[in-house]
């Protein structure tokens, strides 16, 4: 596949999910009559099914990766360039947004608003270390040793963060940067992003280097 391809790949797949994100978390809440474990739970569902959805879709295609994530720790292991590595953050950023935009002109929402959901403190930022670093090492690992189950894996791991994590597993800096557009459910504020982000690549990293380490420091 041409690079053009693989970026279109990533910026649709991308969009698609977090129209999924935000979507479902506007039709739980509007649903849930306040019930916000009910609307949670709604929103964890629908997230964890687009998401295995959407890796089968565009796996062949691009890598699915639709996570800056991702991209950054297969190019730290040679097996993305650092081309094709920064095109496919370009759209998987690009393609949040635009999820976003589509999510609320669903729902007859603003296109783009900035989220007034707080989402600070030490035990959140640590949530999305914990988050970051078990959705990189379930990638790693079940593409080493089942990648044909890894779609499952990934969705499934979504859906138990989503509850296990105080953060509710963002665990991906172009879903978080999109996220601060939306004054909804999913929503975080623009304040929160900085250290949600840096909290996700601490995770990321740390999954890599110990990854590398298991593998006796030989990337496969």
């Amino acid at each position: 596949m041409t690079l053009a391809r693989r970026v279109a790949a990533e910026a649709t797949g991308t969009a698609l999910l977090l129209a999924a994100i935000v979507g479902s978390g506007i039709m739980a809440e509007r649903l849930a009559a306040g019930n916000v474990a009910l609307a949670l739970l709604a929103n964890t569902l629908a997230t964890a099914a687009a998401l295995v959805a959407l890796i089968l879709a565009f796996a062949p295609i691009s890598g699915a990766h639709f996570n800056p994530l991702v991209t950054l720790a297969l190019a730290a292991r040679g097996r993305l360039s650092r081309r094709d590595a920064g095109g496919y953050v370009a759209a998987q950023l690009a393609g949040a947004v635009a999820g976003v935009v589509v999510a609320h002109a669903m729902f007859g929402a603003p296109w783009l608003a900035a989220s007034t959901h707080a989402r600070s403190g030490a035990a959140q930022l640590f949530s999305e270390v914990v988050a970051s670093f078990g959705l990189l090492s379930v990638i790693l690992g079940s593409e080493r040793a089942r990648p044909g189950a890894t779609p499952v894996a990934v969705g499934a791991y979504i859906a138990a963060a989503y509850w296990f994590t105080a953060s509710t597993s963002f665990a991906n800096p172009a879903v978080t940067l999109a996220r601060a557009a939306t004054d909804t459910f999913a929503g975080i504020r623009p304040a929160d992003v900085p250290g949600f982000v840096a909290a996700q690549l601490a995770g990321a990293a740390l999954a890599s280097a110990f990854f590398r380490w298991l593998e006796g420091g030989r990337a496969p």
